[in-house]
């Protein structure tokens, strides 16, 4: 397993990091399509058995059950020096409201921690901007957070470039501790962080670990077919709706690609997100052990430049999307 140093900290992460959004009681949360504890653990294992040291879960995923599973799994499989663990705060549960209060993420992180079977968090996210609280009160409580040594870092996910810049200036302003890493949508079909928010990223030392880095799977099989989350994930519906034929034309040049390498369409779309330099470590997600082999082999697919252009010369301008 590749390994790269996670911006301007000391923490050393895999290549790839697995998303454990997969992860979590069906019955618990808004997503039918996760896996129960049973059927996570094999694929917890197996991405540790590969090398993959960074692990990306959030208090919201299905209710907080992803933190739960993914918890015990990285208690029963690995040593927690050896582990980089990541959670978000932002999005309500069943037994709290939301937001980036002071009382929320102070609240939020205690519950997290809980669930995580840990002492501390390696990363500490907020999962998108909050428009209703004051950013010095969420600022300084996750530097509270971080010096009480519940998470060691800090970081965000998407939000506008604007947003991003003002909070690294406000925590430098007072003194608090200050973002690492953004984790933002970025893949094929959806390239428009690549003006604003990746530039401030190198500028600024900032880790970038892209989701969707596959757009949730629409990269990796023929355009138009469908899974049983394709189907049921109404905010994965969201994301594409406005540049179907853009993206479909797009989805054809991988899939040539793929053949002419011989190697899968998840393959090329994963390796074309690697090639990237703004990128750290994209998160990837898997349902099945082959699943996971496939993406794992990503790491050995090399892309020259006259390649490189070919998937990327058709892309047009998208409207920015999953900043719900």
């Amino acid at each position: 397993m590749k390994t790269t140093r996670f911006g301007h900290t000391d923490l050393t992460v895999s290549r790839l990091c697995l998303g454990c959004m997969t992860f979590g009681q069906p019955e618990r949360g808004r997503h039918a399509w996760t896996l129960p504890e049973e059927s996570s653990r094999p694929l917890i294992k197996r991405a540790l058995e590969a090398g993959i040291n960074f692990f990306d879960t959030a208090n919201s995923y299905s209710d907080g059950s992803s933190e739960e599973i993914v918890g015990r799994a990285l208690r029963d499989f690995a040593r927690r020096d050896d582990i980089i663990v990541a959670t978000k705060v932002f999005f309500p549960l069943s037994n709290l409201a939301g937001g980036l209060s002071r009382a929320s993420i102070m609240q939020s992180i205690d519950d997290s921690l809980t669930r995580l079977g840990m002492d501390y968090v390696d990363l500490l996210q907020i999962h998108r901007w909050d428009y209703n609280t004051p950013l010095e009160e969420t600022l300084e409580a996750l530097h509270e957070v971080v010096k009480a040594g519940k998470a060691r870092y800090i970081g965000a996910s998407s939000m506008y470039a604007w947003q991003f810049a003002k909070a690294l200036y406000t925590a430098d302003k007072h003194g608090w501790t200050r973002f690492v890493s953004m984790q933002d949508q970025y893949n094929l079909i959806q390239r428009e962080e690549e003006r604003e928010m990746h530039p401030l990223c190198q500028s600024e030392g900032i880790a970038v670990m892209p989701w969707s880095p596959l757009a949730r799977g629409r990269l990796t099989r023929p355009w138009g077919e469908t899974t049983a989350r394709s189907v049921s994930d109404e905010f994965g519906k969201t994301l594409y709706q406005r540049s179907e034929e853009n993206d479909a034309a797009i989805a054809q040049r991988v899939a040539n690609l793929a053949r002419d390498k011989g190697v899968s369409l998840a393959q090329i779309a994963l390796a074309w997100t690697l090639h990237k330099p703004a990128v750290t470590a994209p998160i990837i997600g898997a349902s099945r052990a082959e699943q996971l082999d496939d993406l794992l082999n990503a790491l050995d697919v090399e892309l020259d430049a006259s390649e490189l252009a070919e998937l990327e010369s058709l892309y047009q301008p998208h409207a920015v999307s999953g900043f719900e």
